[in-house]
């Protein structure tokens, strides 16, 4: 006895294999590109870093230096780029900075949690708005403020600017503490505690993830950061390790041995502490997401 529906035809487990392995490999090819892309560039700058004047001019860049163990661009590079003077301004502003980040950013996140007032959903929009409007537009209006300030030319300059917290800030401390109970307050306030003696002994305390975060986050943006030493500490006394590289260019040309080599000093340390607190920036984020 047949009937009118057909059975259809189960795919045949070769051809199941052969496209879980096609897939396999173009996600592999994308790693090994994406990868290439990140590794080639820095690889050519090691390489530049090792050779003298004549390879950089007669060989290309990918080619391998004649001497593995030219440290001479570094030791000039270090020197003449005045690297410890420019290690010492960045450490400053980055510590100010970041420590600025970190107290602004908690405390409000902790207003915006915790207490009622009118308009509040505004204000939260407020900091979306402000961190959705590109930074350039309003540089003019910026410096004026700087400027009247009497802070240009100064390190206070850069730490003015950069310990106003950003809405990244914001939100990773919020995530935090939505998940402290408000239990926990009002036990404070029924043995007589305030506001500020609440943040300040129960709720920065529990933080401690959220800050190394957002110090980690924070810092290697500061580090890293070119535009705003540069347009607002014009003194080469005051440089920073980003702007110390511009020295090494000249009217005839960039010293491309020495700036790869100062590029290299100023990758290493960043690299060290990316890779030693890396767990902290995943970690961070993750418990942040999920609670």
């Amino acid at each position: 006895m047949t009937t009118g529906t057909t059975i259809p035809a189960r795919r045949p487990r070769r051809d199941r294999g052969a496209s879980s392995r096609t897939a396999a490999t173009a996600k592999y090819l994308s790693l090994l590109l994406a990868s290439a892309v990140v590794l080639v560039p820095l690889g050519v700058v090691v390489l530049t870093s090792l050779k003298t004047r004549s390879e950089i001019v007669n060989d290309g860049p990918l080619s391998l230096p004649g001497d593995w163990f030219n440290f001479a661009n570094y030791a000039t590079a270090f020197e003449q780029g005045a690297m410890l003077q420019a290690f010492g301004n960045t450490a400053l502003i980055l510590v100010v900075s970041t420590a600025g980040t970190v107290l602004i950013g908690s405390m409000t996140a902790y207003a915006i949690d915790r207490f009622r007032f009118r308009l509040k959903k505004l204000v939260t929009g407020l900091f979306l708005l402000a961190s959705l409007v590109p930074s350039v537009t309003t540089q003019v209006a910026t410096f004026q403020v700087i400027d009247d300030l009497g802070a240009f030319n100064t390190r206070w300059a850069p730490i003015l600017l950069y310990s106003g917290t950003d809405i990244v800030s914001i939100y990773i401390f919020l995530q935090f503490i939505r998940s402290i109970p408000l239990s926990v307050d009002e036990a404070a306030r029924i043995d007589g505690a305030n506001s500020w003696t609440i943040y300040r002994k129960i709720i920065f305390p529990m933080l401690r993830p959220a800050v190394a975060t957002v110090v980690i986050v924070k810092g290697i943006a500061v580090y890293n950061d070119f535009y705003v030493p540069f347009l607002y500490m014009p003194d080469p006394e005051l440089g920073t390790i980003s702007t110390a590289l511009f020295r090494f260019k000249g009217p005839f040309g960039a010293q491309w041995e020495t700036i790869s080599a100062g590029a290299i000093l100023v990758i290493v340390p960043t690299l060290i502490i990316f890779l030693a607190l890396q767990r902290f920036i995943y970690s961070g984020f993750a418990a942040g997401s999920s609670k």
